[in-house]
């Protein structure tokens, strides 16, 4: 059975996920990312993307411009359900498969996954947030995307409240300051893993 010692990793747009994911990576947890498999999964499907969106979506090297489908499908709602009722349950499957591979070694490890509340769609019992107030997440989001305030806010709009996710939570690191306090954060986050779930013994 899948996600029997799997947690998800989530949070919102710009509260720095990816940042935690690598510095939890580094700290030796494992972890599988749903972002790497969706994006897998979309070069190897250039010609149902061709079909639904047009040509144009085809870079020349024949992979999908994501950052375009991307703008496309946040301003357009039946073209993002169309887009996602034909993604997530590829990359649910994926993920399933990974999942039963890391429950063999019978000791928890991360499942990256941008939407684990607004999907209901993994039987995940706990989850970590990375957390940055809504204010500081725009403003990282503009900063980092170049997108007008108004884009931005519709992309971010898209998803749960962070508050609310937040509050869902069963553990929550904090990326509201600088680099170094969030290392802290990811360390007692880590330490807490730790002290709930002893090493199996070899």
């Amino acid at each position: 059975m899948a996600f029997k010692y799997a947690i998800a990793l989530t949070g919102g747009i710009a509260t720095g996920k990816s940042t935690v994911a690598s510095l939890l990576g580094l700290s030796g947890l494992r972890i599988i990312d749903a972002d790497t498999i969706s994006h897998k999964i979309l070069d190897q499907n250039t010609a149902w993307v061709k079909a639904h969106f047009g040509e144009e979506f085809i870079t020349p090297r024949g992979k999908v411009d994501r950052p375009a489908l991307g703008k496309l499908v946040f301003a357009d709602k039946v073209k993002k359900e169309v887009l996602e009722k034909f993604l997530h349950p590829l990359i649910r499957e994926e993920i399933e498969r990974q999942s039963e591979k890391q429950d063999s070694f019978k000791y928890p490890y991360l499942i990256d996954i941008p939407l684990f509340f607004e999907s209901s769609a993994y039987d995940i019992e706990d989850s970590v947030v990375v957390y940055t107030p809504a204010d500081v997440q725009l403003e990282r989001f503009m900063k980092r995307n170049g997108f007008s305030e108004e884009e931005s806010k519709r992309r971010i709009a898209s998803q749960m409240p962070i508050d609310e996710k937040k509050a869902r939570a069963t553990w929550v690191i904090d990326n509201s300051f600088n680099l170094k306090h969030l290392q802290k954060e990811c360390a007692d986050f880590v330490d807490a893993i730790k002290a709930k779930y002893p090493a199996p013994k070899k």
